[in-house]
């Protein structure tokens, strides 16, 4: 295996992510990036970040997609748009579960792809605005609108979150994150039980708590600069800090519910954490 193909492997499982986020559908996803990798193998330039590259070539045939399905008239995408947008310094969500994905569709491909590239995988709006071909501030403000068409319909139905517990984890963060504690404490059971589940984390002083009242007081609102992320293979969140996990929330979760989240601080564990 060459050194571009090698690379491009190890972007896969990224790329396949961004895609599948973005058009719905994890086949249709695999395409794309395929798609990606044979114009890769074509390429005769120099490519100074590949990883960039393959985000932008990705993410331009997952708007080819979803332009074909859903045309936008060029007018409403305010490309000159140049005031500033008081939301655009909100962010709601960090990332947007799958039981969310209904409300993704009800996004122009423009927002859509504003939206999940820098809210759930963290692209900058100069990078972002380069693959749309529009300008920064309006990158900035397709990415706002969105927020605000997710904020307006973002409480996930839990009937479809009990087939995922990845739903129910975004779900979680989402309402604790946006301060929604009605949401929140529904999404616990009675008896949920947070506790530090070895020596690290409960050096940091993690408290235990039992019950839904306990647990929603503390996480609710307090969440900012936590992310969803794998835990080996779990759905989880963490706790980032100056680029680094600190903490990561591993939940057990039975019957679309959050059942126990054991804090974990252990390098061993954090080393094998990593951002959905």
């Amino acid at each position: 295996m060459d050194e571009q193909t090698a690379e491009f492997e190890a972007e896969r499982p990224r790329l396949t992510r961004i895609a599948e986020r973005l058009l719905g559908d994890h086949a249709e996803a695999e395409d794309v990036v395929q798609n990606a990798w044979i114009r890769l193998a074509r390429n005769e330039a120099q490519i100074d970040n590949l990883p960039g590259w393959l985000t932008t070539v990705t993410t331009r045939l997952c708007l080819d997609r979803l332009r074909s399905k859903t045309p936008v008239p060029e007018e409403d995408l305010d490309l000159d748009e140049t005031a500033p947008d008081p939301a655009d310094d909100v962010v709601l969500a960090d990332s947007v579960g799958d039981a969310l994905q209904v409300v993704l569709d009800r996004l122009s491909p423009y927002e859509r792809v504003a939206f999940v590239l820098h809210d759930s995988f963290a692209v900058e709006f100069p990078a972002v605005a380069t693959i749309l071909g529009v300008s920064p501030v309006a990158a900035r403000k397709l990415a706002s609108r969105a927020r605000g068409k997710v904020s307006d319909g973002a409480i996930p139905d839990r009937t479809i979150g009990r087939a995922d517990n990845a739903a129910v984890v975004d779900a979680f963060l989402h309402a604790a994150k946006s301060g929604d504690l009605d949401t929140l404490l529904g999404l616990l059971a009675p008896d949920v039980v947070v506790a530090g589940a070895d020596t690290a984390a409960v050096a940091l002083g993690t408290p235990r708590l039992v019950g839904r009242d306990q647990v929603a007081g503390l996480v609710n609102g307090g969440v900012k600069t936590a992310f969803p992320v794998f835990i080996g293979e779990r759905p989880g969140v963490a706790w980032l800090h100056r680029g680094e996990f600190k903490v990561a929330f591993d939940f057990v979760i039975a019957d679309g519910v959050v059942q126990r989240i054991d804090l974990r601080a252990d390098p061993e564990v954090l080393a094998i954490t990593r951002r959905r």
